[in-house]
């Protein structure tokens, strides 16, 4: 123990949570002050100057496609090794349920509902053209291109270069030199940590209150605090075991997801009646988005005539940003043996495909209650119905509702276990001064982690007012972690070049 406090640095673990809790201690003492001056900055940051985003989104795809169609960078492989430490399958399947697979599930059961009462998805067109439309937009390519690029960055940095440290500072190595061994280094490293524990409370927030209805409307019981709190300790239990056994034990666990996650779509698919429609109305929306996605890419509504650009595509590409402090580190972990052109290629493949499948088939059978069944989820929405409330009825037309809802609670938990697990491990990875790659943390840090990234969301379920106010939170940490991501795309284009001249000339000689 006394060997890993000396490796520890706990000013980058330690000062990230006290701004976290000190937040959390202001929005619960003055809520309506606090929130406020949130929704201000959030304004300016999402409203005024929400364009920043876009271009990160556009300009990261464009910096993921380039590395993998030039042969300079993309033949360069992650490691000393030709094999890939894992298989495709495997890789895939971490890729996927250690991003934000939870959260997927959650917004494909719902998300075209709350798309269908915008007046901007009317004008287009209505609903059924362009509700599940837009799903796919926020969570296709603009959204994957902020992991792929990154991971990108960091599998050069851990697997080619073999750097022993396992922060967003070090990859900013190349351009900022020694400075990232001082203050600089350390602000940027507090940032990228409190931005992930505000990612994390923000998802964990989010559909947790689903988890406790659907078992309550199960097994008959009353949705109370309390029953929330069992769900989160449940859903850290099964993490924390699982993180201690490192990789492999993440690498089960997925294995596991992806099998829950294909019975459940197989369960909306083929038994609730509407194949047909599901596969239409997919096709029909991939084919829309591909022919509209420059439009939608660009689009930022000037006049302001309806807001949707601000309240929906500026949101998801910084909830995304917030969230590629962690998870590229661990697409990287896993790639090594493949080559920075299978990184893209297939983290796009694997990541899209999940997140497809997804939203077409959950998504459509919703889709398909609301405009031929009569089951008006966006009505009731509308009316002020909490949207778990609207899941809820979508599963009621199904046969045999409550083992559908029993099969999403334990699916969802899984899924919320692969992805903790993955942030766990990085971040405890991020915790040590040094580390190489082919190293794992200390088991007592990664159960500390699990234990303190759980926390939060227990505190928000006191402070129920505050949700909203660290959503904001969230869209403004997004944006030094947007200045991040330029910094460490740039250092990997000088160090890449760096590297690809020195090899070139030791060919020559």
């Amino acid at each position: 123990m006394e060997t890993v406090n000396r490796k520890i640095d706990w000013i980058t673990m330690l000062i990230p949570f006290a701004i976290v809790v000190a937040l959390m201690g202001i929005f619960m003492i003055a809520p309506e002050q606090s929130k406020s001056t949130v929704d201000s900055l959030r304004d300016f940051f999402g409203n005024t100057i929400g364009i920043y985003y876009p271009i990160l989104a556009i300009g990261s795809v464009a910096c993921a496609l380039y590395v993998a169609m030039n042969n300079r960078y993309g033949s360069i492989r992650l490691g000393t090794t030709d094999r890939p430490a894992y298989s495709d399958f495997k890789w895939g399947t971490m890729i996927f349920t250690s991003t934000m697979a939870a959260d997927i599930m959650f917004y494909s059961l719902i998300e075209w509902a709350l798309y269908g009462g915008e007046r901007h998805v009317q004008d287009l067109g209505g609903t059924q053209a362009w509700a599940e439309t837009f799903t796919l937009f926020h969570w296709g390519p603009l959204a994957w291109g902020f992991y792929v690029i990154l991971a990108v960055c960091f599998g050069f940095m851990m697997h080619v270069r073999k750097r022993d440290r396992q922060r967003f500072s070090e990859a900013c190595r190349p351009l900022l030199g020694h400075r990232v061994d001082g203050f600089w280094g350390k602000l940027i490293d507090v940032i990228a940590i409190f931005a992930i524990v505000c990612a994390t409370a923000t998802t964990f927030s989010l559909a947790t209150p689903l988890l406790t209805k659907a078992m309550g409307q199960v097994f008959g019981f009353q949705v109370t605090t309390g029953v929330t709190i069992t769900v989160l300790l449940l859903i850290c239990a099964v993490y924390t075991v699982t993180v201690l056994f490192g990789v492999k034990g993440i690498s089960r666990l997925a294995q596991i997801c992806s099998y829950l996650f294909f019975a459940v779509l197989l369960y909306f698919l083929f038994l609730g009646g509407e194949t047909r429609y599901i596969v239409e109305t997919g096709v029909q929306s991939v084919g829309n988005m591909t022919q509209n996605f420059i439009g939608l890419a660009t689009y930022m509504d000037p006049l302001r005539e309806n807001g949707f650009a601000q309240n929906w595509t500026v949101y998801y590409w910084a909830y995304w940003l917030v969230w590629c402090v962690a998870t590229p580190f661990f697409i990287a972990l896993i790639s090594k043996g493949r080559t920075l052109r299978n990184v893209v290629y297939g983290t796009f493949g694997w990541g899209l495909a999940g997140t497809y499948m997804s939203f077409i088939i959950l998504g459509g059978y919703g889709l398909a209650q609301q405009l031929k069944h009569g089951v008006d989820s966006i009505g009731f929405i509308a009316d002020g119905g909490e949207m778990y409330d609207a899941i809820l009825m979508i599963f009621d037309t199904l046969p045999l509702p409550a083992v559908a809802l029993m099969l999403l609670v334990i699916t969802m938990i899984a899924f919320y276990s692969t992805t903790l697990d993955g942030i766990t491990y990085v971040t405890s990875s991020y915790s040590y001064n040094h580390i190489s790659p082919d190293d794992e943390p200390s088991r007592r840090v990664r159960a500390f982690w699990s234990v303190m990234l759980i926390l939060l969301p227990i505190a928000l379920l006191f402070a129920q007012n505050s949700l909203y106010s660290l959503q904001g939170v969230t869209i403004i940490a997004a944006f030094p972690v947007g200045i991040l991501l330029i910094l460490i795309v740039i250092s990997f284009f000088k160090d890449c070049n760096r590297f690809t001249g020195i090899t070139h000339s030791n060919k020559n000689c």
